[in-house]
């Protein structure tokens, strides 16, 4: 796309939506659904890319046509789904009925039908959005550190009062969100009546093919079975941290928040040399091997390619190299954030944009990109509103389950390692692994609770910090490390929060995740303890995993999740299996201690 198409595209968005909107005013629902997929796919399509444009030379114009690509596409999704509501209570063919409901549920943030009130919530949006992003990049406030900056020295300091200011800092500017945030929350549900959900969050819960309170249920269930590796790492973590810190850190109940690793102590691995055993040091240094056997970013993704044709998927389409970024370019400003990107996956157009280095942390992330890529070509034969995820943790457990194959053995098998360490020193890589994947759990049910409750009216806006803290004292047994109070808005600066993006989806792909990979493990055969397995190779595990991704969502989640693991139904025994030597190991070193908060 060129910069000089701009207007041409942007006229012809307007064209689309305002030619097509006459087509839905029949009667006949499956008349309905076949014109609005039609306008979608178009809209879907040039909206895509032109974001892609402007995340790969971000311009002026670019962002200009990228802005209102997307505002297009967004309102036109908004009156559609509305439409198709009317059809609610109708007896209706399957396909038809669940084309409707997706319409529907693909509406993350449903403006309301009073333009005044539609036009507040945009600009509330908006600001939300600008309140985040100047903040992490640090443009309106002097002698600031950027997000980054903040976030590296929560990775990588030990000295409490320099863990404390970044803490401190990078809240700060959401205390001028508070009201805006509460005001968005009020016009949102607003526009989820309209499609007659109680509040957003309802709304959110009802993508998974069950009532919203059925959802919850299972996200309750799913957390009872994982709480108690969750407890007995935390009571390990607290004991280690106490002997390295001292006083700051009680014996007994709730552990700073600053001392963690991470700005929000979702993720404890890089304070695993603090609390793990042996230091849980890596047996593997990735980025080493990498370096070592000269890898390129393209090497990189050839390389995880070659998995995915290993167990039977095909290679990668000739557009996907012309069109996708792996590295930086040199003379524009890019986006670096990682990214796959579904353009049209009937004509085999899917891209990755990505600032790649030959490093560890990128060897896995393309990893999980490619997840996404190849779930975008596995479904690319589905009507266009069944172009999706089965639910919206499939596709992030789908690249996430890949990962967990990059074992010792499959970097043996592609070159990388000369011989993989023995089984008896698993232990340090897999507790490094527990304190990376375990906490995420915690997080996610904070901010799932925390803001559900907020949609339904059960927190009320001046009680958001209070509400707030409680959930992290009651759930992942933190503390915050200075006082807080009601002019605080501590969850405001979470990105997901502020940016209104569900987060019920990474809890559900944290647990999925390993389900996947233990039902693929079976499929190729595998022996091997579940952490030692990896499905390099396997075309019968690739059969059974490419017959759950073309189903898309054609089906509800749980007929993919029969195909993949023989089952239909969510639990966390997998990952408790997963991490079973951990678990016996905390057990051993708990023994003597006082856990819980």
């Amino acid at each position: 796309m060129s910069i000089h198409l701009t207007p041409i595209v942007i006229a012809f968005l307007y064209l689309v939506s305002s030619a097509i909107s006459g087509w839905a005013s029949g009667d006949e629902a499956s008349n309905f659904v076949t014109h609005a997929e039609s306008e979608l796919e178009i809209l879907g399509a040039l909206s895509e890319r032109a974001e892609f444009l402007n995340r790969t030379d971000e311009t002026e114009e670019h962002t200009r046509i990228s802005t209102e690509a997307s505002r297009i596409a967004r309102e036109r999704r908004v009156i559609l789904a509305k439409q198709a509501a009317h059809f609610a209570g109708r007896t209706l063919p399957d396909d038809v009925a669940r084309k409707l409901g997706l319409m529907q549920l693909a509406i993350t943030i449903p403006a309301p039908s009073n333009p005044e009130r539609s036009k507040v919530l945009s600009e509330t949006i908006t600001k939300l959005q600008t309140n985040y992003t100047t903040a992490e990049n640090c443009t309106d406030r002097p002698q600031c550190r950027t997000k980054d900056q903040l976030y590296r020295v929560m990775r990588e300091s030990r000295d409490p009062e320099v863990l404390l200011s970044a803490w401190m800092e990078w809240r700060m500017p959401a205390r001028a969100i508070r009201a805006p945030y509460a005001e968005m929350v009020a016009i949102a549900n607003e526009g989820a009546r309209e499609l007659r959900f109680n509040d957003v969050g309802a709304l959110w819960r009802s993508v998974y093919d069950m009532s919203p309170e059925a959802f919850l249920a299972e996200y309750r269930k799913m957390w009872d079975q994982v709480q108690p590796l969750y407890k007995a790492l935390h009571c390990h973590v607290r004991a280690k941290l106490r002997e390295y810190y001292g006083d700051i850190v009680p014996q007994h109940g709730l552990i700073p928040a600053h001392l963690l690793g991470t700005m929000w102590a979702e993720n404890w691995s890089s304070i695993a040399g603090l609390v793990g055993p042996g230091g849980a040091d890596r047996r593997i240094n990735l980025t080493e091997l990498l370096e070592s056997k000269g890898f390129t970013p393209r090497d990189i993704v050839r390389t995880e390619e070659s998995f995915f044709n290993s167990i039977g998927f095909s290679k990668l389409p000739r557009s996907f190299w012309e069109r996708s970024m792996l590295e930086k370019p040199k003379g524009r400003k890019v986006n670096c954030h990682e990214s796959a990107w579904e353009i049209e996956s009937r004509q085999a157009d899917v891209r990755m944009s990505m600032c790649i280095e030959s490093n560890e942390r990128d060897f896995f992330v393309v990893h999980h990109e490619l997840g996404h890529i190849y779930y975008y070509l596995a479904y690319a034969r589905q009507s266009y509103l069944f172009r999706s995820g089965a639910n919206p943790g499939f596709h992030e457990a789908t690249g996430d389950a890949i990962g967990l194959s990059i074992t010792p053995a499959y970097l043996k098998d592609i070159g990388l390692l000369d011989e993989p360490p023995s089984e008896a020193e698993d232990l340090p890589f897999l507790f490094r692994t527990a304190l990376e994947k375990i906490p995420q759990l915690a997080m996610a049910i904070v901010v799932d609770l925390w803001r559900w409750g907020v949609f339904s009216g059960e927190i009320k806006p001046e009680r958001y910090n209070e509400s707030w803290w409680n959930l992290q004292r009651n759930y992942q047994g933190l503390a915050p490390p200075i006082a807080r109070d009601e002019s605080d808005f501590d969850a405001g600066m979470f990105y997901h929060i502020s940016n209104n993006v569900p987060y019920d989806r990474y809890f559900v792909a944290n647990i999925l995740q390993f389900d996947f990979h233990r039902a693929l493990c079976e499929a190729a055969g595998q022996r091997d303890p579940l952490h030692r397995c990896s499905i390099f190779g396997s075309r019968d595990a690739g059969k059974r995993l490419a017959e759950a991704l073309t189903l898309g969502a054609s089906r509800p989640w749980f007929d993919a999740m029969e195909k993949l693991t023989g089952r239909r139904v969510m639990d966390a025994s997998s990952i408790l299996k997963y991490f079973g030597p951990v678990a016996e190991w905390l057990e051993a070193e708990n023994r003597e201690r006082r856990c819980g908060w």
